[in-house]
């Protein structure tokens, strides 16, 4: 591995690291309410666009919401949202995602994020571990709109799986990207 990568992942790691251990603050944007709302309509949104986000909804042990993601970056790059928790149709919890990056990349971006949790145990590691890092626990399967119309509760076999969707907004480029989940607690 050369020194420039080597240094390019360093960096990656030491800015997701000190994004991660900023202790969970209160939502500053959006009540408890408001997360909610915003969270249920994007997820309604999803399955009616991606009917097999639908078929894993219905098999999901939690899906977690995150209606509004910004990244914005000119070489390093940070996006972050604050999102809700499902379980059974029922909100039990509210999650900050922050992420950074470094790399050739540029521009701003809004868009939806949702995880599907299909097991119990990837449920239970992203409160037991202190923050669920994408990439460090259970296997994360993200779906692009292609794939993700052919997924049938038969073909699917990971812990997790993510759909981004909703995207405005340009960013372009190439970059490491490390991202961490802490559960937060809005005002009501």
């Amino acid at each position: 591995m050369t020194r420039s990568i080597r240094s390019v992942m360093l960096a990656c790691v030491v800015v997701t690291a000190a994004l991660g251990s900023a202790p969970p603050r209160p939502a500053l944007a959006a009540s408890a309410a408001e997360l909610t709302r915003s969270s249920a309509a994007e997820l309604n949104k999803l399955y009616s666009r991606q009917p097999s986000a639908k078929v894993l909804g219905q098999k999901a042990k939690g899906i977690l919401v995150f209606p509004s993601i910004v990244k914005a970056g000119f070489m390093v790059g940070a996006q972050g949202g604050d999102g809700a928790m499902f379980k059974k149709g029922k909100t039990t919890g509210y999650y900050r995602t922050v992420a950074a990056s470094y790399g050739f990349q540029a521009g701003v971006q809004k868009f939806s994020y949702a995880l599907f949790f299909m097991t119990d145990d990837a449920l239970a590691y992203l409160d037991k571990s202190g923050g669920f890092e994408v990439g460090a626990g259970p296997s994360v399967v993200v779906f692009d709109e292609g794939v993700g119309k052919s997924v049938t509760t038969t073909t699917t076999r990971s812990d997790v799986y993510s759909f981004v969707f909703g995207q405005k907004g340009l960013m372009g480029g190439m970059g490491l990207q490390g991202s961490k989940i802490t559960r937060i607690h809005p005002g009501k």
